[in-house]
């Protein structure tokens, strides 16, 4: 197989600030501080202690690569692919993927606008950075639950196994805290094999425990050198933080994220995995809910879905259903009583339809709640917010409501399947995905790539920098056409006006940010819901 390294390639010339060349070969300029053309960022512009990779080239092109080992590790040695030889691959036009491909953050542009931010792409390459005898790779999963975790554990496991040939894989017990309070669990293809087909994870979980200098001990102490890391934005701020210390102590190990967040708030990413079976799911709750509400007079079924900061999993399941009246969540404001608040909605469709449901994502109304009741103070290990259960508080003002008004009998019914959605297998869908994020995460560590998280942008996986995933939340833009088609399906108020809301701007292009001005999501700088003032005069406290 000829070299990928094509001098010809019509991709303009990149200019590197330290890392690798174009060729994946150590650059001279590493250590540099001329600018050679890349965006330079003060040591302070991101968490950690190592500067952004930033790489710029014609047309706007920005780059922001993942860090590498030889990027604090000079001169270290690199050996052939053994894919090159995994008959697995031997129909495979192209075993390796291409130095010089990167994945488009943005694929909407307008023909005068620049090429914008890309990542690198995800996958095998031509040289690896481990002989797989000398892998001693560990896995721990921390945070709450979320279907696919299994999935994601045994594919790592049996990819490095099968493609990589590696014998030594480490399951760490018990979350953070397990590096250094709990057993480790040896993992192989054989005891791994049927955990996909069970909820939860077989490593065990747990929230905060994250004592950087004894981790990254534990790290170095049981000559671990791959280290994968599954969790959501919390856990991914430890990896990065875990990262910069192995960096600092000058480790040759390989730490790589794998995101996980059934509420899909991670940003940049398509999605997280676990999402599509939690919408799934959540359509047997919303189902019964329908069910019991129409088999009674004025019946109201109320489900309670999951969505701390984000109203992901209600919307697509409310779009999804075709039987949900209302849809709150997080990012939507809404009131009770007045013109267009929600009871008058309510007492509206129970007239038109006789029953309804209703759907509520966690974290939706919480600034309804009374100060008295309010946990705005109190975080779980994790540092989320501890939040009140805005569904039987809204079941409650529902019934109270109805009962002052003395207009109508009404038979309201609550549920609230969370811990059942969370706890179940993955489906088709996240089973796949799962595979596609664990080999790349794989693939990723042997190529000595490090401090990435993986996931797919724009339908194609990449590696994408730590500071990019702890940067912001992914929010439902409810000035976008999903939510509209929301409303539209569901016939529910939008519960603001016209003046509340700052015109949609995202039309408008914008030049290439560097980290440190750069928001989460491209459309959340733009598409930002100004909630009026006056709306606090109908809000119901308490």
């Amino acid at each position: 197989m000829g070299s990928l390294c094509n001098t010809s390639s019509p991709v303009p010339a990149l200019k590197f600030r330290g890392g690798l060349d174009r060729c994946g070969n150590p650059n001279s300029s590493v250590g540099s501080n001329s600018n050679n053309g890349s965006v330079q960022l003060p040591m302070g512009s991101f968490p950690g202690n190592s500067q952004p990779k930033i790489v710029t080239g014609e047309a706007g092109y920005v780059l922001e690569d993942v860090p590498h080992l030889i990027d604090y590790i000079p001169d270290l040695p690199t050996f052939p692919n053994p894919l090159q030889d995994n008959p697995a691959y031997s129909v495979v036009k192209q075993y390796f993927v291409n130095v010089d491909d990167t994945v488009a953050k943005k694929i909407v542009v307008h023909k005068d606008s620049p090429r914008g931010t890309h990542f690198r792409r995800a996958g095998p390459r031509q040289k690896v950075y481990f002989e797989s005898d000398e892998v001693h790779a560990c896995i721990v999963t921390c945070g709450g639950l979320c279907p696919g975790l299994n999935t994601v554990i045994r594919e790592i496991v049996c990819g490095l196994h099968h493609m990589y040939g590696v014998k030594k894989v480490l399951g760490i017990d018990g979350g953070y805290r397990g590096f250094y309070a709990r057993n480790t669990i040896a993992l192989t293809p054989k005891t791994v094999n049927d955990i996909h087909k069970r909820g939860g994870t077989v490593l065990g979980t747990s929230r905060g425990g994250h004592n950087t200098g004894k981790i990254v001990d534990s790290i170095q102490d049981r000559g671990i050198n791959q280290v994968y890391i599954i969790g959501g934005d919390g856990t991914q701020r430890g990896a990065s933080v875990i990262y910069e210390e192995i960096r600092r102590r000058g480790l040759k190990v390989a730490v790589a994220g794998i995101p996980k967040t059934i509420d899909n708030d991670i940003p940049v990413i398509d999605k997280s995995f676990g999402f599509d079976t939690a919408v799934e799911e959540a359509q047997r709750a919303i189902n019964a809910a329908h069910v019991e509400s129409d088999s009674i007079e004025n019946g109201i079924g109320l489900v309670k879905l999951m969505g701390r900061y984000s109203g992901y999993i209600a919307m697509y399941a409310t779009l999804a259903s075709r039987d949900v009246d209302c849809c709150l969540i997080p990012e939507s404001p809404f009131y009770l009583e007045g013109a267009g608040g929600l009871f008058e909605y309510i007492e509206k469709r129970l007239k038109e339809n006789g029953h309804m449901v209703i759907v509520i994502a966690e974290g939706a109304g919480q600034e309804l709640l009374s100060e008295v009741l309010r946990s705005s103070h109190q975080q779980d290990a994790s540092g989320n917010k501890l939040l009140q259960d805005v569904g039987l508080w809204i079941s409650q003002s529902i019934k109270d409501h109805f009962s002052r008004q003395k207009k109508m009998a009404i038979n309201l019914k609550y549920i609230d399947p969370t811990y059942m959605i969370r706890a179940i297998p993955s489906n088709a869908s996240d089973n796949v995905y799962c595979t596609l994020l664990a080999q790349s995460a794989v693939h990723g560590a042997m190529a000595g790539y490090t401090g990435f998280t993986v996931g797919p942008v724009n339908g194609r996986h990449c590696y994408i920098p730590f500071y990019r995933i702890n940067e912001g939340q992914n929010n439902v833009v409810i000035t976008d056409r999903m939510w509209a088609r929301l409303l539209s399906s569901t016939n529910q108020p939008s519960f603001i006006t016209a003046k509340d809301v700052i015109e949609d701007s995202r039309e408008e292009e914008e030049p290439p940010k560097t980290p440190q001005t750069q928001t989460s999501d491209d459309n959340s700088a733009d598409d930002k819901l100004m909630v009026n003032k006056e709306m606090s005069e109908h809000a119901v406290i308490g």
